[in-house]
């Protein structure tokens, strides 16, 4: 079994997505900041012989324009549980393309502690998480406060207690002006 990474986007278009970003530093900017990190996303784990590269974008139009993994409708909890199921058989992570400091070391970690775990989850600095994975089947996420300080804890706390978790590294992701600010 192959095991599979998701870059989990929006497709950039001016206007529709990192809107808390956009109202810091203005819109065009905010654009260019998502074009910038899906293309190094891309490039950073797409050469990697390790795992198969799997793009995952909203809108699903845009997605098939592509030839990506459309998300679908849902919440964000819903998108990403659907695009890791929709996976082939075998290990799964899923991350986001708003991470500066994400490189293969740290898909290649994620998938070492799923030899270990069932599930892996990498902590964000702002209380979310950057990075989720799942040895086999992903459950669905329970009730998650998105894009808050409580997303990791929440997500956490919906989980079968019969599942074990490990834990990457913490990363920085850029949903703000803040964020942009330490990148």
């Amino acid at each position: 079994m192959r095991s599979t990474a998701i870059l989990f986007a929006r497709a950039p278009r001016l206007g529709t997505g990192k809107r808390r970003l956009a109202r810091d530093i203005g819109a065009v900017a905010a654009l260019r900041f998502e074009r910038l990190m899906l293309a190094q996303s891309r490039r950073r784990l797409g050469r990697d012989r390790r795992w198969w590269l799997v793009l995952a974008l909203t809108p699903d139009r845009e997605a098939r324009r592509l030839g990506a993994l459309p998300q679908g409708r849902g919440d964000l909890g819903v998108r990403m549980h659907r695009a890791m199921n929709a996976c082939a058989p075998g290990p799964v992570v899923l991350v986001g393309s708003d991470i500066p400091g994400l490189s293969a070391h740290h898909i290649a970690e994620a998938f070492r502690l799923l030899g270990r775990h069932d599930l892996v989850f990498g902590p964000a600095t702002d209380g979310g998480f950057w990075l989720v994975g799942a040895r086999h089947r992903m459950p669905a996420f329970g009730t998650v406060r998105w894009s808050t300080h409580h997303a990791l804890e929440d997500a956490l706390a919906g989980l079968p207690k019969s599942l074990s978790v490990g834990f990457a590294a913490t990363l920085d992701d850029v949903d703000d002006g803040v964020g942009y600010r330490l990148f």
